[in-house]
């Protein structure tokens, strides 16, 4: 079937833009099939094992163990909804939008993909404070920093207790919840089912890979501006809580001549530059080109197009606009897959107890109690490296 892209004027006819077809490509069709079920195939198991080291492995209890036994949680949440958005992509263009395979992705498996986007940023917005707290109490520069005097007395002192990260963890929990369940009810009952209604009227199948559901409508956007706008909040309180702490690393490294102290202050400075670089690729550039869509999305949103013998088959303006969003989602979805690989290579104490595990599960049986033992010694290694600075683990992110 060869598919004409917008190449119809408007018209005096009454038929919105919502009734045309988005047209999906091998972008859609087999790129984005594949890569959700690779990153499911890696993020699964990753963060399985985060999760179990995080807990029982690491008996010393921070606030960054808290915030980041949570982001594997959401980590590993978010990997769950991968093979479901890989058969959306591959056959959402013939599922019929009130099938259930479609209700469930698109009313069950999206609002719990984007809850653990948001929930993920979050959590690393609160390591990122996490972590400049102890970096500043534990280590000592010519001068303290200013933000001692600027925040409140005791500020933090609460960002080190791990009773705290556990009670603002449970609230950005039930906050992402509570802000994207009703929106989703919102859309399934106005949005989408005037659209269905709209094709409908003209004799078009309404497919579950439609404008409506990936364009969205008025809430959705008003919305989505304002979850953009709060991730460059995020983004920017992140950046400059790094930058603080590369300045406050700086005039300790001035001030500091033991060594080691030299060597884990050297280390934290390498985290920083790897993790903030990760972040800068997989979430910016969605975030960025989110604006721009929804400009967009809004201009050709009014737009009424003339009825055809084939105007259930020509393409949507937007078709290869949409393809682009979903591909820099994909990105933003795939830092769920790199945050295992990141404990793995930036922090000691993860990777020691990660090798010390896949050693104790490939061991005899008659060498578990050694492996036991001698994770236990790591463990006290851990904590004393935590009483020194709290940054050989906290400097995970």
């Amino acid at each position: 079937m060869e598919y004409t892209p917008h190449t119809f004027p408007p018209g005096n006819a009454s038929l919105s833009s919502s009734v045309l077809s988005l047209c999906p490509t091998a972008a859609t069709l087999f790129f984005l099939p594949a890569a959700y079920t690779l990153l499911f195939l890696a993020a699964l198991p990753g963060n399985v094992l985060s999760l179990w080291v995080f807990l029982r492995r690491i008996t010393a209890v921070s606030p960054v163990h808290v915030y980041l036994s949570h982001l594997s949680v959401s980590n590993l949440t978010l990997a769950l909804t991968a093979p479901f958005l890989a058969a959306y992509f591959a056959w959402g263009a013939a599922w019929t939008r009130s099938g259930f395979l479609c209700q469930l992705v698109l009313h069950g498996i999206t609002p719990v993909f984007h809850i653990n986007v948001n929930i993920s940023m979050t959590i690393l917005t609160l390591v990122a404070f996490s972590r400049f707290a102890a970096l500043i109490q534990h280590t000592h520069a010519s001068r303290p920093s200013g933000c001692v005097a600027l925040l409140p007395r005791g500020f933090f002192a609460r960002l080190t207790r791990a009773s705290f990260a556990s009670r603002v963890c449970a609230g950005v929990w039930a906050a992402a919840v509570g802000c994207t369940v009703p929106v989703t009810v919102y859309y399934s009952v106005n949005e989408a089912k005037a659209s269905g209604e709209a094709a409908a009227a003209d004799g078009c199948v309404e497919v579950c890979y439609n404008p409506a559901v990936e364009i969205g409508g008025g809430l959705s956007a008003a919305l989505a501006v304002i979850a953009v706008a709060l991730f460059f909040v995020f983004y920017l309180l992140v950046l400059l809580s790094n930058m603080t702490v590369l300045r406050h690393i700086r005039r300790s490294r001035r001030c500091t001549r033991v060594t080691t102290s030299q060597s884990l202050l050297g280390r934290v400075l390498r985290n920083i530059v790897v993790i903030q670089v990760v972040l800068s690729v997989c979430l910016l550039p969605y975030h960025i080109f989110k604006p721009v869509f929804i400009s967009l999305a809004i201009e050709h949103h009014q737009l009424m197009y003339s009825p055809g013998p084939d105007i259930c088959s020509h393409c949507h303006p937007l078709a290869s606009v949409v393809e682009l969003k979903n591909c820099l989602l994909l990105l933003v979805a795939l830092r769920g897959a790199s945050d295992p690989l990141m404990y793995y290579l930036l922090d000691q104490t993860f990777r020691r107890q990660t090798l010390r595990l896949l050693r104790c599960n490939h061991s005899r049986p008659g060498g578990r109690e050694m492996c036991s033992v001698m994770g236990s010694d790591n463990q006290r290694t851990g904590h004393l490296e935590d009483g020194t600075v709290d940054l050989t683990q906290g400097s995970v992110l």
